[in-house]
């Protein structure tokens, strides 16, 4: 009776040993076949992002945005899927231990209620930073407008992202709490400047200064081949106040260089209308000095 008793326990030490060893394999097979599907998928993450942008803006900056952005989304997908499979896997293998998981998930059920109670900001933030990467709203070195900031983007995290101002605070902000963002250095830009003139100021001399000035940066080719990235766009007359005559230049740039941009052309066009004559229109406020 012994030596039968203990070939049953044997035989039953065996078996469940070899259900171990297959939930082990399994587990193992699973997280490779995920593995192998996350990579696909961030694959074809890659080709979209590359065909959704057509065209030679910032093909660097964009490359460099694409690969973080992707980068970041295949670590996020494996680590949770390992995670899963491997918290399943291990679930099952206690059982055929015959170890009570009764007492074991009826507390991390309650722990569980307890974190998400106590989380619910940060389960929001960190789904808010998933949608990020994933949409590629914005990346590390875009200029972005996040409401309660607006500056460099240093750093982007599934909880925060991280931004640096004009002034050089630095911002660290819950993506949970971004309800929209503007982003100002996405693909491409473009350069606004205006300009008042005078009621009584020649309007087609003071045109053709802009459309003059214009031409001149484009065919510079230290702005035109490094920094603007199509034609300009002399739009005339945008505004009629009472200060004067406000025309208005529009030119697309490369991203970022949009400010550069529009601080040369200020600077030549007051050189332009100095040279002609033309006066431009300086509004003074009113009021008591200070």
């Amino acid at each position: 009776m012994i030596a039968l008793s203990w070939n049953d326990d044997t035989r039953h030490l065996v078996a469940s040993g070899g259900r171990i060893a297959a939930i082990v394999i399994v587990a193992l097979l699973a997280n490779r076949l995920l593995t192998r599907g996350v990579h696909r998928v961030v694959t074809r993450m890659q080709a979209r992002a590359a065909e959704s942008q057509p065209g030679s803006i910032g093909l660097d900056d964009r490359a460099r945005r694409v690969e973080a952005r992707t980068g970041t989304v295949s670590t996020m997908l494996r680590s949770l899927s390992a995670t899963i499979i491997y918290g399943l896997a291990a679930l099952l293998v206690l059982g055929e231990a015959k170890i009570n998981l009764g007492p074991l998930v009826a507390g991390a059920g309650i722990a569980g209620i307890a974190i998400g109670f106590g989380a619910q900001s940060l389960v929001r933030d960190v789904l808010a930073g998933i949608f990020v990467l994933i949409e590629d709203q914005y990346g590390v070195g875009d200029v972005i407008d996040a409401g309660p900031a607006t500056g460099t983007v240093e750093r982007v995290t599934l909880r925060s992202t991280q931004l640096r101002d004009l002034a050089g605070t630095v911002w660290h902000i819950p993506n949970g709490s971004i309800t929209r963002v503007g982003n100002k250095s996405q693909s491409w830009a473009r350069a606004v400047v205006e300009v008042v003139i005078a009621h009584d100021a020649d309007i087609v001399l003071a045109r053709g200064i802009v459309r003059r000035v214009a031409t001149e940066l484009v065919a510079d080719p230290e702005w035109g081949a490094g920094h603007l990235v199509g034609e300009t766009d002399e739009q005339g007359i945008s505004a009629l106040t009472p200060e004067g005559v406000t025309l208005r230049l529009v030119v697309d740039t490369e991203p970022k260089s949009q400010w550069k941009v529009e601080r040369e052309l200020r600077q030549r066009l007051i050189a332009a209308f100095g040279a002609e004559g033309v006066p431009l229109q300086v509004h003074h406020p009113s009021g008591p000095a200070t």
